[in-house]
C-alpha cells in the first residue's frame, strides 16, 4: 500500500538532569511534506517546567488524527453523493480512562462535526448514512481499540 513518515527529534539540553526526571518533554515532530511542529508531554501528564504547553501533546494529535480521517473521508463520500461542502468544522474530544489493569488510554474520541452546505443539504438519515459510511471507511479509525463516537450537528450550528 503505502508508507507515511514522520520524524520526532528530542535532546537534552544544558543544566538538565535525565537521571532525576528534570528534563524538557519538548520535541521536533517533523513530517513528509516538510511541516514541523513542537510537540511535548501533556502538562497534565508531566508537570511544568518539564512540559511545553504549547506544544503539540501525543493524546491532541490521536485525536486530531481520528478527527482529520473521518473529515476527509465524510468530505469524498458527501462530494460523490453530490452534496456540496462550504465549511466543516469538528471540535473533537479524546477522553483518558484507565483499563483494568490501571494502565491509561484514550478510551472514547468524540467527534462532533458541524457542517455547512452548499446548497441542498442532506436530510438528517442521509448525513447520518454518510458520517456512518465515513467512520468505517476511516484508516485511522479502523486502525484503533478506542471508542469513536460521531455525534454530527443537527442542525448545523452557525459558527460562534
Amino acid at each position: 500500500m503505502s508508507i507515511h513518515t514522520a520524524t520526532v527529534d528530542w535532546r537534552l539540553q544544558a543544566g538538565e538532569d535525565f537521571a532525576k526526571g528534570r528534563y524538557s518533554r519538548a520535541h521536533t515532530l517533523a513530517f513528509d511534506g516538510g511541516v514541523t511542529a513542537v510537540g511535548s508531554s501533556s502538562p497534565s501528564v508531566v508537570p511544568l517546567p518539564w512540559s511545553d504547553p504549547a506544544g503539540v501533546d501525543p493524546e491532541e494529535m490521536f485525536v486530531a488524527a481520528l478527527s482529520a480521517c473521518h473529515m476527509l473521508t465524510f468530505l469524498d463520500l458527501a462530494r460523490r453523493a453530490k452534496f456540496m461542502i462550504a465549511r466543516y468544522t469538528d471540535p473533537a474530544e479524546g477522553q483518558m480512562v484507565k483499563d483494568d489493569q490501571g494502565r491509561s488510554w484514550i478510551g472514547v474520541v468524540t467527534l462532533r462535526p458541524n457542517i455547512a452546505f452548499d446548497g441542498a443539504a442532506p436530510d438528517d438519515a442521509t448525513l447520518t448514512a454518510l458520517h456512518e459510511a465515513a467512520h468505517h471507511a476511516c484508516f485511522i479509525a479502523n486502525s484503533v481499540r478506542t471508542d469513536v463516537r460521531v455525534e454530527p450537528a443537527f442542525p448545523p450550528q452557525p459558527e460562534q
